[in-house]
């Protein structure tokens, strides 16, 4: 089972304050929109979302047919197999938002102690 790219989407109070933050650790925006309330910023391989009022809570994500640096995969576990493979297992999908055969789609789950995770393809 490959769930693809890692990283960290945090909710954050003040994206200005994140983002100065962030960049003293040494990372740099790669995308976003920060008039959006949103950026992307990476440290080498290490990758974190900033969302300011966009979530309740911090969540793990997880972005599968991405490499860490998000660019596509030749070969990688679909979404949709994710969710059969996921729900035969009996994981609890707390949403999702499946189309079509291919492509994009998104799917959330939490862990025993409630911490989200998103499945979210892009490809």
């Amino acid at each position: 089972m490959k769930l693809g790219a890692f990283s960290v989407s945090l909710a954050v109070q003040d994206i200005e304050q994140s983002k100065l933050f962030y960049q003293k650790l040494g990372f740099e925006i790669i995308g976003g929109d920060q008039t959006q309330n949103w950026l992307i910023v990476r440290n080498g391989e290490h990758t974190i979302g900033l969302f300011q009022g966009m979530f309740d809570s911090n969540i793990l994500t997880f972005n599968p047919g991405w490499d860490q640096s998000g660019k596509k995969l030749e070969s990688y576990t679909d979404i949709r197999q994710l969710l059969k493979e996921f729900e035969a297992q009996g994981v609890e999908i707390t949403h999702k938002s499946i189309t079509g055969d291919s492509g994009p789609s998104s799917f959330s789950i939490k862990d025993p102690d409630g911490n989200a995770i998103l499945i979210d393809q892009h490809v």
